[in-house]
């Protein structure tokens, strides 16, 4: 059996670096141990064929125990419960639900709705901008208000709950749920008695032909959902503007060639994703991964920041390539939790990337870039930049 090297989640070298740390791994093993302050050892699969199959593995299953849920009142209870942690009949049957609200077919349809948006906080920005705050950040959460239908009066509290959000676990994060909740019980409301184009009323509108549809519950809980994973283009735009600045020969050639932004979007996400690892799945048995057996119980993740740039599955991996195709990364997961909302994870990224180059042909980062301290994602503290 291969020796499994151990990963010290707490690590100045790997919070600083975690690209380097996890290659240095994953070359010599197709698992590897974790450790952190307050959890047992658990593993990461680090290559990227072993990882792919383990996120499609039903011996492996998310539950409550994947995520740390914030503390919340108990009437919030019944909607903390996502389909992130169901699994087999009871996912399929909301993944199939859900799904038709977020083909790539309908994320195109919306792109007019979110450029009107993107070019609207363009306008606002001040100077000399940081675009992680005043870009970035309130980017998913105004495109998600679009989306869900929320009234142009209560949008600038949505905005705030999109920042406690996106800050994570703490008081204002525990705060905010109970009134996101509130909200979204009107906005399922409004769904239901008064439909529009909002994808609440669609998501109400939608029924199988054997008579199941999504009830209160699930609508707001799905609400819920959005808010939550729709925080994803917030870092992936940052990281993104922060790499091609880095790499003025790949920004040269976006810039040349604006129709390479969709393959250029997969290969940000692929080279600088903010997602370093998935959501762990558990053994529902004794399982064995490259080799590796892996005992019934234990949580396992996959290292996406090592099989994004496994060189068994990439051409020289640790290179930026806008033009790089086709792109199997898992920075979308894979299986059947494979993120439901990449399409418009991907058109959203795309439009904003796309105005910024547009509009401000002299972008220049205005300060040193510092990333938070975090085993788990890849963020910046900020993106100063002079426009």
């Amino acid at each position: 059996m291969t020796d499994v090297p151990e990963i010290d989640l707490t690590d100045p070298a790997l919070l600083r670096d975690p690209f380097t740390a996890y290659t240095a791994a994953r070359e010599q093993s197709p698992v590897a141990r974790l450790k952190a302050p307050g959890f047992g050892p658990f593993w990461a699969v680090t290559r990227h064929e072993e990882a792919r199959a383990m996120l499609g593995d039903p011996r492996l299953a998310t539950d409550e125990h994947s995520y740390q849920r914030p503390d919340v009142p108990e009437h919030c209870l019944p909607y903390m419960r996502t389909m992130s942690e169901m699994n087999g009949a009871e996912h399929a049957r909301l993944r199939r639900l859900v799904a038709p609200a977020f083909t790539p077919r309908r994320a195109a349809e919306f792109a007019p709705r979110i450029e009107a948006i993107v070019e609207g906080l363009l306008d606002e920005l001040p100077p000399r901008p940081d675009l992680l705050a005043d870009f970035a950040r309130p980017l998913p959460i105004a495109v998600i208000c679009e989306m869900v239908g929320i009234p142009a009066a209560d949008r600038p509290q949505w905005r705030e709950y999109g920042a406690a959000v996106a800050a994570g676990h703490g008081e204002s994060f525990g705060t905010a749920i109970p009134r996101i909740l509130e909200d979204a019980h009107a906005a399922v409301a409004r769904g239901r008695e008064r439909p529009g184009e909002d994808l609440v009323s669609g998501l109400a509108r939608v029924m199988e032909e054997d008579g199941d549809r999504l009830s209160d519950t699930e609508l707001v809980t799905m609400v819920w959902t959005l808010v939550l994973a729709g925080q994803t283009p917030t870092n992936l735009i940052a990281n993104a503007i922060a790499a091609l600045l880095a790499h003025p020969a790949q920004l040269a050639a976006l810039r040349a060639e604006p129709e390479l932004m969709p393959r250029a979007v997969d290969e940000l996400m692929r080279w600088c994703g903010p997602q370093l690892l998935t959501i762990p799945r558990f053994t529902r048995e004794k399982v064995e991964i490259g080799g590796v057996p892996i005992p019934e119980g234990v949580p396992v993740t996959a290292s996406i920041a090592a099989a994004n740039r496994d060189p068994r599955a990439f051409t020289d991996p640790d290179r930026l390539d806008l033009r790089r195709e086709p792109s199997p990364h898992l920075g979308f997961g894979h299986g059947p939790h494979f993120c439901v909302g990449s399409s418009l994870a991907r058109v959203q990224t795309g439009i904003a990337l796309s105005a910024v180059l547009r509009r401000f042909p002299d972008l220049a980062l205005a300060g040193e870039l510092q990333y938070t301290l975090d085993p788990g994602t890849w963020r910046l503290t900020s993106l100063p930049v002079t426009i």
